[in-house]
């Protein structure tokens, strides 16, 4: 399986493999096409894979009575899942979706494991890569916690610029297409809530939607917004 190289090449978790290490675990990956809306794993299954994501979008959420909370998005070249890697016998703190039609490639940790005993440096990418998620877990709960809807939604809006952000004519496109009601899932709000956020960035000429993609036009501005 050469042809995902390329892509291991890209992702921060083996960056620090040799080109012979790469060529050497790249037959462990088992290649994946789902459809949209497949569930891929249930918070509270067992977790003995790393997914990443070749092409398509994924969600990640929890249910909270009921009440969808979408805790992070990923598309290609991104990973998820690494938890599993770490440890056996850990459960799925998640629910993992597909929001388009993707495909993936799953490594099994039995598999993994001789590679992370043999490297290190790649023991300790794992663990950063995890740290860094757990951070940015800790910066949401704090957004949730303290700072009021408005500012949630664009900072929200921010952050999924600086993840999924592609330069465009008009300013920063976010390369992912997201329904009000996902974004207020995220937010942890409602749909109206939102709307009207939305309408008033595009009022003030900040951002832009076309076919449920965000471009926001001002950066700086936007961030000025947070209070």
């Amino acid at each position: 399986m050469k042809t995902i190289v390329p892509l291991l090449q890209n992702v921060p978790l083996f960056q620090e493999l040799s080109q012979a290490d790469l060529l050497g675990i790249s037959p462990l990956f088992i290649e994946k096409k789902v459809k949209k809306g497949s569930i891929l794993f249930l918070e509270g299954d067992a977790g003995e894979e790393l997914f990443l994501i070749k092409s398509g979008v994924v969600k990640i959420y929890r249910l909270d009575e009921a009440k969808e909370i979408i805790l992070a998005l990923f598309r290609d070249g991104d990973f998820f899942g690494e938890m599993s890697l770490i440890s056996a016998g850990l459960t799925r703190s998640a629910t993992a979706e597909t929001l388009e039609a993707c495909t993936l490639y799953a490594l099994k940790r039995t598999s993994f494991v001789q590679y992370m005993e043999k490297s290190p440096r790649l023991c300790l990418k794992l663990l950063e890569t995890t740290m860094g998620r757990l951070r940015q877990a800790n910066d949401q709960i704090y957004d949730l916690t303290f700072l009021g809807v408005r500012s949630r939604i664009i900072k929200t809006i921010i952050r999924l610029s600086e993840q999924h952000g592609i330069p465009a004519q008009d300013g920063l496109l976010i390369n992912v297409k997201l329904t009000h009601q996902q974004l207020a899932n995220m937010v942890g709000t409602v749909r109206e809530s939102v709307t009207k956020v939305l309408q008033e960035l595009q009022d003030d000429d900040l951002i832009q939607i076309d076919k449920k993609l965000i471009t926001l036009k001002n950066v700086e501005a936007i961030k000025a917004e947070i209070r």
